[in-house]
């Protein structure tokens, strides 16, 4: 009988009696990478330094309770039962769809109440938005979840992938391999990553960046969304996230070619280069000729 090696431990390490997950390594890992690639580009286009920073204090928090409600209302049935449970996050249950539901609207208002355009604002983030969903599928992956129906070893052996990816989708509880439909979604969303970092240089219009994150996104986990034993379902067989995917992409092509007809006149991403009043030496030369008239 084939030997298959024991699946990966979920836990990093342990202080005291509190265990510390490679999900949420993973998690914050991908957090703070995403934030300092946007950072850059963000302060490169003009942004004050502090305004990812603070807006990512209320988007954060605001993101895991919208993921959390999301997930929640998609199983009422068993959490309308057990009313306790609903809090109790610990033990998994969030949707990625939900986060970015509450991440947009936070950023939305955010970025109104700070008189700074949203589209402007969700062009420089896009590409982040990415690299966190790509680290973070590593997460589901040492969870041993988010996985896809049964297939045999040989199929896995075949997509070339190292063995001990191969060895973490056997589901002991299965009996059996399963698609790492993690991998399918992460090296999906790598491709994506490359395409609007180049679109970047192409200056499309504002908002474009945005909305092709949108997009592709949402085409690849419409299919990725159809191949999971663990979707959240609407109404029947009618899986959640392929119907966000769809107005998502909907919706992003509905954008793009308004924009592109109606609005008038056009702001492209690199129009707006850093402006003088962002420059500290600057500031400081303006506040010391400031300062001098004053005595005087």
């Amino acid at each position: 009988m084939e030997q298959v090696l024991l699946a990966i431990n979920p836990v990093a390490f342990s202080i005291g009696t509190i265990e510390v997950r490679w999900y949420g390594i993973l998690i914050a890992l991908g957090i703070v990478l995403a934030y300092f690639v946007a950072q850059k580009e963000a302060v490169k286009r003009g942004l004050p330094e502090d305004f990812l920073t603070d807006m990512l204090i209320w988007a954060i928090p605001i993101s895991i309770i919208s993921a959390r409600i999301y997930y929640v209302a998609m199983k009422w049935e068993y959490y309308g039962a057990n009313p306790e449970k609903i809090i109790q996050i610990w033990n998994g249950g969030i949707a990625i769809h939900g986060a970015l539901i509450g991440a947009v609207i936070t950023a939305y208002i955010f970025s109104r109440n700070r008189g700074i355009s949203f589209l402007k604002v969700a062009d420089i983030v896009a590409p982040s938005l990415l690299i966190g969903q790509i680290i973070g599928r590593w997460g589901n992956f040492m969870n041993q979840e988010a996985y896809g129906g049964p297939v045999s070893r040989e199929f896995l052996e075949n997509l070339m992938i190292p063995n001990w990816i191969i060895e973490q989708m056997y589901v002991q509880d299965l009996g059996t391999y399963v698609h790492p439909t993690f991998l399918y979604e992460s090296m999906w969303n790598v491709i994506g990553l490359i395409i609007l970092l180049t679109l970047r240089k192409v200056n499309l219009h504002r908002g474009e960046i945005f909305f092709g994150y949108m997009i592709w996104y949402s085409i690849g986990r419409f299919y990725i969304e159809g191949m999971r034993t663990d979707s959240l379902y609407l109404i029947g067989e009618l899986r959640s996230a392929q119907v966000v995917s769809i107005l998502a992409i909907v919706l992003g092509i509905i954008f793009i070619v308004y924009r592109r007809m109606m609005v008038r006149p056009v702001v492209r991403y690199l129009d707006e280069e850093k402006a003088p009043s962002n420059n500290k030496k600057t500031n400081t030369k303006n506040n010391n000729v400031k300062n001098k008239a004053k005595k005087k």
